[in-house]
């Protein structure tokens, strides 16, 4: 689940990781009371679950109420468009305003598990501010991994190879180190799959501060974790996807234009590679589950098709705990309650397998049989291309 800066840099104050004095507004009568309030300058930033924020016009720094006025009128409602969030944009509808702080040097921090090695790793460079993909790419030398096993923890020794990688200052040293223990305590603590500030900065006065913060937390685990529950924002969740979980389905939406219906996550990413390999673009992620029911298909079928990218369907099923013929009748059931209008290439193997494809076979329905997966991915590229 992905929060908003300002609700990370609650998080971040919580545990002694220095932020800027801010606050989040919603109006721009609210912006240029707190900003006069703070004192100027201030930053007046967008609040939107997306990078490259400043680029796409959605941070601005105000020197005067009138500047605070005008940056809050142009950001507040503004459909902010930036690399993550596509060509449609997203609406601001809140802003996080901060008092200005004089910046000396921009790092940049991150913290994230590493499944190859089932460690923590620490991502640090002294090239902050910028897209930390480029600095990797161009100049991969400056960018500073270090791994952390998590049945030990944050070591000395950790914190040392990452500040003597930022080359800071001796004085430095410790300040930073106190940071990225408090932020490592934070991504543990919270069941993170990303803690990222882009830029870390040491201001004028030789202090470190978040000038940036970034989080995910593990779905998985926000039992634990009610506080991040209600920080939820329903404006930032994609409808599709929302749509998807009222139905317990686990839909991810993509820029390709064949759909795709797969019991078991695994079995679903298998499925994507080889629709790739084949020449096409998957369209979307859909793991129906191994517990789903005919009404669950129908909604699959619902969410896919509500796509106008989606030229032709694959479905994958191999029958375990989702028989073949359950998914024979949700196909059906879908077929008499929607507008079925794209071609549809089916391939199942497992439970009940005749079953189901003679319940397909009596519907009347328009269906391209596949042999195995690489036939059905063969066959949905050629309907697409």
């Amino acid at each position: 689940m992905k929060i908003h800066e300002y609700q990370a840099k609650e998080l971040f104050r919580k545990y002694s990781v220095p932020v800027p004095e801010g606050s989040v507004c919603e109006t721009v009568a609210e912006v240029v009371q707190l900003a006069g309030t703070m004192g100027f300058p201030v930053a007046v930033k967008a609040q939107i679950h997306a990078g490259g924020r400043g680029k796409g016009g959605g941070v601005k720094v105000a020197k005067s109420a009138q500047e605070a006025e005008s940056a809050a009128g142009a950001i507040l409602g503004m459909q902010l468009v930036t690399k993550q969030t596509g060509p449609e944009g997203r609406l601001v509808r809140k802003v996080l305003v901060e008092k200005g702080v004089r910046i000396k040097k921009e790092l940049y921090l991150s913290i994230i598990p590493n499944r190859e090695t089932a460690s923590i790793t620490i991502i640090a460079s002294q090239d902050g501010g910028m897209d930390i993909e480029e600095v990797a790419e161009k100049t991969p030398e400056r960018i500073i991994k270090v791994s952390v096993n998590p049945l030990i923890g944050i070591q000395g020794f950790h914190l040392r190879q990452v500040c003597f990688g930022l080359e800071l200052e001796p004085a430095l040293m410790k300040t930073a180190s106190a940071v990225l223990k408090s932020l490592y305590r934070l991504f543990v603590d919270y069941d993170c799959s990303l803690v990222e500030i882009n830029p870390l900065i040491i201001t004028e006065d030789n202090a470190i501060i978040a000038l940036d913060a970034k989080m995910d937390i593990d779905s998985n685990s926000l039992f634990r974790h009610p506080d991040v529950v209600a920080m939820h924002d329903p404006f930032e969740d994609d409808p599709a996807e929302a749509e998807a979980a009222k139905y317990s389905l686990n839909y991810i939406k993509l820029d390709g234009n064949v759909g795709n219906m797969v019991n078991g996550a695994g079995l679903a990413m298998a499925t994507m590679d080889i629709i790739k390999q084949a020449g096409a673009s998957p369209a979307n992620f859909l793991d129906v589950g191994g517990g789903a029911n005919a009404e669950m298909v129908e909604n699959g079928f619902r969410i896919i098709l509500a796509d106008p990218n989606v030229k032709g369907i694959l479905i994958n099923i191999f029958g375990g705990i989702l028989r073949c013929d359950v998914l024979a009748q949700g196909v059906v059931q879908a077929a008499q309650h929607v507008n079925l209008n794209v071609p549809v290439v089916v391939r199942m193997e497992g439970t009940n397998v005749d079953e189901g494809r003679r319940i397909l076979a009596e519907s009347g329905m328009k269906l391209i049989n596949a042999t195995d997966l690489a036939d059905a991915a063969r066959k949905v590229a050629e309907i697409v291309a």
